[in-house]
C-alpha cells in the first residue's frame, strides 16, 4: 500500500489548527479518494474521529488497543483509524497502525462461513445509507441483500 504523510504546514506548528479541522481536511481526502487510509490523533481521538467521519465514503474508527485495530478494518472495512495521544502507548501505537495498514475487510476469518460477505454487505449498506430515505422509510434500513454469518469456529 502506498503510503502519504499529511502534516500541518509547519509555521502551523506554533499554533496548530483545531483538530477538527483536520479531521474535517483527512476526511476530504478520503472522500476524493486522494488517500484509502488514514490514521489520525487527537487527545482522545474521538473529536477529530467525529469530524472525518462528516464526509461521504469515511468510515472511521476510535481504537485503543491492538485487537481493536485489527477488527475494525477486518470486520468493518474502515478507512480511518483514529488514536488518542492521551491514552496509547507509543509502542502500541505502532502495533495498532500495523495492524490496520497491514490487513483488508475478512483477513484471518476465512475459516468462518461467510464472515466476509456479511461484513462486506453491512459496510455496502452504510455506504448506500441517506438518512432522509431512512426517514421516509419509518426508519427502516433499505436491504441490499441477506448473508447468514456462520458460528464461530471452535478453537
Amino acid at each position: 500500500m502506498k503510503t502519504n504523510i499529511f502534516r500541518l504546514p509547519s509555521e502551523q506548528c506554533m499554533e496548530p489548527e483545531m483538530f477538527h479541522r483536520i479531521g474535517l481536511k483527512v476526511g476530504a481526502k478520503i472522500a476524493e479518494e486522494e488517500f484509502e487510509r488514514a490514521l489520525i490523533f487527537c487527545g482522545t481521538g474521538m473529536g477529530i474521529h467525529i469530524a472525518a467521519s462528516k464526509c461521504p465514503h469515511v468510515h472511521a474508527a476510535v481504537v485503543e488497543n491492538v485487537p481493536s485495530a485489527l477488527r475494525c478494518i477486518t470486520g468493518n472495512n474502515c478507512n480511518i483509524m483514529s488514536m488518542g495521544a492521551h491514552y496509547v502507548a507509543q509502542h502500541t501505537g505502532i502495533a495498532m497502525a500495523d495492524a490496520f495498514l497491514e490487513h483488508n475487510l475478512g483477513d484471518g476469518y476465512e475459516e468462518r462461513n461467510n464472515f466476509y460477505e456479511f461484513h462486506k454487505l453491512a459496510y455496502d449498506e452504510l455506504e448506500a445509507f441517506e438518512y432522509e430515505e431512512f426517514k421516509k422509510n419509518g426508519f427502516e434500513v433499505k436491504k441490499i441483500g441477506e448473508v447468514e454469518l456462520g458460528p464461530e469456529p471452535l478453537e
